[in-house]
């Protein structure tokens, strides 16, 4: 029986640089922010959504639908930005949620059955706002913001 240890296995329990995972990445934080405006473009680009509310409640849905993207996109834009160690991530998240509003509107008037409206795009300032003002409070209460 040797004692001495095989220097391979004293090796592995030296600690060494962390592996980064993608998930953890900036990179992901992007890919995210650009998947999530793809699924907007193709959401916009078809003539017709189907309806998931009760009957006589269309007006809801694109409502909530609106609001609900584009909170998501704001928070994306705000994880994104503030990793990137942008200054005042809060506000170019917001601004770039509701220029991306501006053109899916702009976007949805070649689009067959369907029209630009400002109430959409107020809709997504209101769900921008909401999203952002909600990560504020999460990060106030967390002693950071």
């Amino acid at each position: 029986m040797n004692s001495a240890k095989d220097p391979d296995e004293s090796a592995e329990s030296i600690p060494g640089p962390q592996k980064a995972t993608f998930l953890g990445s900036q990179s992901a934080r992007w890919v995210a922010v650009v998947a999530w405006m793809g699924l907007i473009f193709f959401l916009s680009a078809q003539p017709r959504l189907p309806n998931v509310m009760p009957p006589g409640l269309p007006q809801i849905q694109d409502v909530i639908g609106h609001f609900t993207v584009y909170a998501v996109l704001a928070a994306l834009l705000w994880w994104a930005l503030r990793g990137a160690g942008i200054r005042h991530p809060f506000l170019w998240a917001l601004a770039t949620a509701v220029f991306y509003g501006a053109t899916d509107e702009f976007h949805q008037s070649f689009v067959p059955n369907r029209h630009p409206d400002v109430f959409d795009l107020a809709t997504d300032f209101a769900g921008a706002v909401t999203a952002l003002l909600i990560v504020w409070w999460l990060g106030a209460r967390r002693g950071r913001a």
